[in-house]
């Protein structure tokens, strides 16, 4: 990802949750926070539980999360730390599910370049 760093410690993950502005929707919860320390990028961190199921079924969601974020990167504005929470029903969710869902939480939080104003991609 061109502009996009991850969010690997809990303390950062932690801060995005207290700080954060959350929105939800059937399959995700998205945290969102201004970044004032990194502008000119994005920071992102993907949450799936063990109640999502085992670990093939979260590493298949957090793929999923993570490439439908990754086709719509140059979309999104930059300067946010963005946390993005799986829930249970994501298990049995296809791509265009996930992709219709980040872009729709992408669209609540305003987040979305005005040029974007898109379809999800399939």
């Amino acid at each position: 990802m061109k502009f996009t760093q991850s969010i690997k410690k809990n303390f950062q993950f932690r801060f995005v949750y207290n700080k954060g502005k959350s929105l939800a929707n059937r399959y995700l919860v998205m945290y969102v926070i201004k970044n004032k320390k990194y502008p000119d990028s994005n920071r992102l961190g993907i949450s799936v539980s063990k109640k999502v199921g085992k670990s093939v079924v979260r590493s298949r969601v957090t793929r999923l999360i993570k490439e439908s974020y990754r086709l719509m990167e140059e979309d999104i504005q930059r300067g946010y730390d963005i946390v993005v929470i799986a829930r249970s029903s994501a298990a049995e969710c296809d791509y265009s599910q996930i992709n219709k869902a980040l872009l729709s939480l992408l669209k609540k939080h305003d987040l979305l370049t005005k040029k974007s104003d898109r379809k999800s991609v399939v």
